[in-house]
């Protein structure tokens, strides 16, 4: 008894030990926000056991091991065509032609200079708001597909949606066309083998991003591709808010109907989001991708949407997204609607969302009424205090779960996409958004929103406040975790 004893306190005295060289990394080696240093190192002082297995689950940095470096070429490839469209968005000509740039110019030099988000201004968009206009659409581009179809998904399932996609695919891939399916190794941990098989056996390929040690048991929480899009021959694009499920077609008896948002585009943005698809597909199969100008379809000289395709990840210089969203807050002179599923502002955006609503912006932001995460959904709540006091109007979504990613900006400027507006589409997901310059779409975006309210409750000030102290303390120790949620 007493050499059992004496090996649980060698073992409990080496995890302090390690725990205290976790400490040391964090604040000599891994340079994090004050915030969330501050935060680990509470948990692994009064957590030494649990804080450690937190640790490896969702605090490692995996840009200091460089996993996610590109090129440096690349890099300078497009610096050269960053600097070859400053020089035309300067152009008189291209001044003359777009009257209504210099409303938005700010935002589209920050996503070029930024991002290298290429702005284009011959694009077509559809909007969808339900699944089953969306996987209609896209089964039906997937059917007259020619010579491609890649996709890419967070969470693919292999339910009766799953399994339709699936054959979808698999039919194109048995005709002989290219198919590539990317899905994300958390996201798609539950899709087997015998669920995908058709696929391979058509000739199609699948590739888990970032795939778990351990089939199911995941430890690489963090860093997740949170992208969907699908790419169609370099004619036609997908990308928002959808995953591949039963659920996202209102078919789940927890959440009920399906409120989010995608789009579909046609026209020379496809050519970023092409590109992005190659760079997470070499990622996880570690091979190039030769003759990548082959899959970009031909421009049109017609005018259409102004679209830039923005994203950003662990391997961004800058946090692109959310610095699109944080100028269009501050740009805004009339109004900045926002609906998101999971609302965890930081500082910078909180200060903004203040900022505009005194100023006498009509800010606005919907969020659901039901947690599919409780941490998430009980941080999120935490926020709203000084945001209902300084104006901002918040609205809870009631006929189902609301799950768009969509930003409003006055009448011209309007984002759509894959991050939420929280901490963890900012700094650790992989995201991409398409970032819209037109009044049409913007008011199509506007009189969705509108129509979303009377779907909704308003949440007031005096509501907010005569909250139980046990919501208090939920919300108090959620907001505590919100920097690694």
């Amino acid at each position: 008894m007493e050499n059992l004893l004496s090996s649980y306190v060698i073992i409990f005295s080496n995890l302090i030990w390690v725990n205290i060289l976790l400490a040391l990394v964090l604040v000599f080696f891994e340079r994090r926000n004050p915030t969330s240093t501050w935060l680990w190192l509470m948990v692994l002082l009064f957590l030494p056991i649990i804080g450690f297995v937190l640790y490896l689950f969702l605090g490692q940095d995996m840009r200091k091991k460089k996993k996610f470096k590109t090129k440096e070429e690349e890099d300078n490839y497009f610096d050269i065509i960053v600097a070859d469209q400053e020089k035309i968005l300067s152009t008189k000509e291209f001044l003359k032609n777009n009257p209504n740039y210099k409303k938005y110019n700010e935002i589209i030099k920050l996503n070029l200079m930024g991002s290298k988000a290429i702005y284009s201004n011959d694009n077509d968009i559809e909007l969808f708001f339900s699944g089953e206009d969306k996987f209609r659409a896209l089964l039906e581009s997937i059917k007259n597909a020619k010579r491609y179809v890649h996709m890419e998904y967070y969470i693919f399932k292999g339910d009766d949606l799953g399994k339709k996609v699936i054959q979808a695919l698999a039919e194109k891939a048995s005709e002989g066309l290219e198919v590539k399916l990317l899905v994300d190794g958390m996201g798609g941990r539950f899709l087997r083998k015998g669920i995908t098989k058709v696929l391979t056996d058509a000739g199609g390929e699948i590739l888990f991003f970032y795939p778990p040690f351990i089939p199911i048991f995941n430890v690489r929480i963090n860093y997740r591709n949170h992208r969907k899009i699908c790419i169609i021959d370099g004619k036609e694009a997908y990308l928002g808010g959808f995953n591949v499920g039963d659920e996202y077609l209102g078919l789940s008896k927890k959440f009920g109907y399906w409120r989010d948002t995608h789009i579909k585009i046609k026209g020379s943005a496809i050519s970023a989001i092409q590109w992005q698809f190659f760079l997470d597909w070499r990622f996880a199969s570690g091979e190039e991708i030769k003759g990548c100008q082959s899959y970009i379809g031909d421009t049109s000289d017609q005018d259409g949407v102004g679209v830039q395709i923005v994203s950003s990840g662990p391997d961004s210089k800058w946090p692109s997204i959310k610095d699109g969203y944080l100028k269009m807050i501050s740009n805004a002179e009339q109004r900045i609607y926002i609906e998101t599923p999971y609302f965890i502002p930081d500082d910078s955006i909180s200060e903004a969302l203040k900022i505009s609503a005194l100023s006498g912006v009509d800010v606005r932001v919907m969020i659901p009424n039901k947690p599919d995460h409780l941490f998430i959904y009980w941080a999120g709540l935490s926020y709203i205090g000084d945001l209902l006091r300084a104006g901002v109007k918040f609205y809870e979504y009631e006929r189902g779960f609301i799950h768009s990613k969509v930003l409003i900006m006055d009448d011209d400027v309007s984002s759509v996409g894959t991050a939420n507006l929280d901490i963890r589409s900012f700094k650790l997901n992989f995201e991409i958004n398409a970032f819209l310059y037109d009044r049409e779409i913007n008011k199509q975006l506007g009189d969705r929103f509108s129509n979303d309210i009377s779907n909704c409750s308003e949440i007031t000030l005096e509501d907010y406040l005569k909250r139980s102290n046990i919501v208090k303390i939920k919300e108090s120790v959620s907001r505590l975790l919100s920097p690694i949620l």
